[in-house]
């Protein structure tokens, strides 16, 4: 299991999270009732672009899902 916990919001008001490793991702869509869609941030920067897709069926937010 990917453990995601919150550190902000970025520019975009999108919630950053940071998992085990050190690597930022970002909801950018953060509705609540919608599934999470998670991205890697460009360069690992707070405010960077979203890039990657990430995987989100194992995934857990600490302390929980920041939403809209």
């Amino acid at each position: 299991m990917r453990r995601l916990t919150y550190i902000g919001s970025d520019s975009w008001g999108r919630p950053v999270y940071r998992d085990g490793q050190g690597n930022l991702v970002v909801d950018v869509d953060p509705r609540p009732g919608h599934e999470p869609d998670l991205c890697t941030k460009n360069n690992n920067r707070f405010d960077g672009e979203p890039c990657d897709p990430v995987d989100g069926n194992d995934i857990e937010f600490d302390p929980e899902r920041v939403t809209w």
